[in-house]
């Protein structure tokens, strides 16, 4: 691959990609508590779905290792993770490790002193990870989190197959998605799978669009409080292409009532009810796990969000989730916190947990993965993701990780509204901008 010139920068978190730099089956394990984690024990909370293997492998690599500090282990959904564990952090019952998205959460975590400083405590995990996306689990300089998966860019998914039966463009401007939404939705095919019951999809939508319409500079003003920064003409245009997508039919007539966390967005795809899918690279292993022969079979398409016509934002940039991040609780006694440490610094993103990363699909973020990725099963996907990344003049962090709790939460109901014709985009402007300084 070509080294990249330019630099790409993680908005909102002040860091940049250096140019040159690469991205990147078990089971048992001690059973869940079923809640926080005790100060004298090992606990952690992650992700039910594709990655939820390599995570429990990791695990039990520790409990094998250790085998008088076991860690008690318990997968949760998304949606039910991020309400789970906003509880027990606030009522001082959280697991040792925390699973977070970096952003907004993890400053309020510092702010309330319910997680501990880092800093010179991992440097040998760190070392493995990518520097930049290291940095993202810092707060005021010092580190708080590190990265424990891939990097996650959202990525424009499409049937091969659907654009081929009609003779269409996979879609790279605006004006070529909006005749993919009109020719799929006379033939009664959902054009793109939306999975509106889980809200958070929805963001990639106005993410993208506004960046394409406006550039990069629209969110960070909203993150520094710039008073009625919501009032930028891209957001309010940006709202009006969602509007417009859904007046055309984009998204079908249910997706008020398609869930994420089950993966029935990727499932409509794969079974041939909808043409494309707007989701993050995650999703790749989800197909590849439940739909394993349309992905072997080339069956499935990805680019990165059409131009919009007439923007001034990159068609490059992305947006999405730099990685996800560990976090150690504060509640947990010192033994523990030196047990979690030592997890972090020599399991977490070890040689196995990259090859099982790699083996489903995902890029971890690490570092000296060029060479190795054209050569894997997945390595159009990986190669596409990998570079995506690497050369993204800007890459987003996810706005709903990005802003502070409450903010974050106005901007999912206001959303969710706006795709469900409940509000216009002038009253989501209105709405938005009574949030900024709070």
């Amino acid at each position: 691959m070509k080294p990249v010139t330019r630099r790409a920068t993680l908005a909102g978190l002040g860091i940049s990609v250096p140019a040159l730099v690469t991205l990147s089956a078990c089971g048992g394990g001690t059973q869940p508590t079923g809640s926080g984690g005790s100060p004298s024990s090992l606990s952690v909370w992650a992700l039910t779905g594709a990655k939820q293997d390599t995570y429990q492998a990791s695990f039990d690599a520790w409990d094998e290792a250790n085998p008088d500090n076991p860690f008690a282990v318990e997968f949760f959904a998304n949606d039910s993770y991020k309400e789970k564990i906003r509880t027990a952090v606030g009522s001082g019952n959280s697991p040792t490790l925390v699973f977070n998205w970096a952003g907004g959460t993890l400053a309020d975590y510092v702010a309330n002193e319910s997680v501990v400083d880092l800093s010179g405590k991992v440097d040998e995990g760190l070392s493995r990870t990518i520097d930049s996306i290291a940095q993202v689990g810092q707060v005021d300089g010092q580190q708080y989190a590190v990265p424990n998966n891939d990097t996650q860019p959202v990525v424009l998914y499409y049937s091969v197959e659907l654009f081929e039966q009609h003779d269409l463009t996979p879609p790279t401007t605006w004006a070529e998605l909006m005749t993919a939404v009109e020719t799929f939705a006379a033939a009664d095919i959902t054009p793109i799978a939306l999975a509106g019951q889980s809200v958070w999809p929805e963001l990639m939508y106005i993410q993208y669009l506004t960046d394409r319409i406006g550039g990069e500079g629209v969110f960070e003003n909203i993150l520094t409080g710039e008073a009625d920064a919501w009032s930028d003409p891209a957001i309010t245009s940006a709202l009006e292409s969602i509007v417009q997508l859904k007046e055309a039919g984009a998204f079908g007539s249910g997706f008020g009532s398609v869930s994420a966390d089950a993966g029935a967005d990727a499932a409509l795809v794969h079974t041939g009810q909808a043409a494309m899918l707007l989701q993050g690279s995650w999703v790749y292993g989800t197909f590849k796990q439940d739909a394993p022969d349309f992905v072997a079979e080339g069956k499935l398409g990805f680019l990165n969000f059409p131009a919009a016509d007439g923007g001034t934002g990159d068609p490059a940039n992305v947006v999405g989730n730099p990685a996800n991040f560990w976090a150690v609780s504060a509640d947990a006694s010192d033994e523990v916190q030196e047990l979690a440490i030592q997890f972090l610094n020599e399991f977490n993103l070890d040689e196995a947990m990259v090859d099982n990363f790699l083996a489903m699909g995902a890029i971890p973020a690490v570092e000296g993965l060029e060479d190795k990725l054209p050569d894997l099963d997945d390595g159009d996907f990986l190669s596409f993701a990998y570079d995506m990344v690497i050369n993204a003049p800007h890459f987003q962090l996810s706005w709903d990780q990005a802003l502070e709790a409450a903010p974050a939460q106005e901007l999912l109901t206001n959303l969710s509204q706006v795709f469900l014709g409940e509000k216009e985009p002038a009253d989501f402007v209105a709405a938005m901008n009574a949030t900024l300084g709070s």
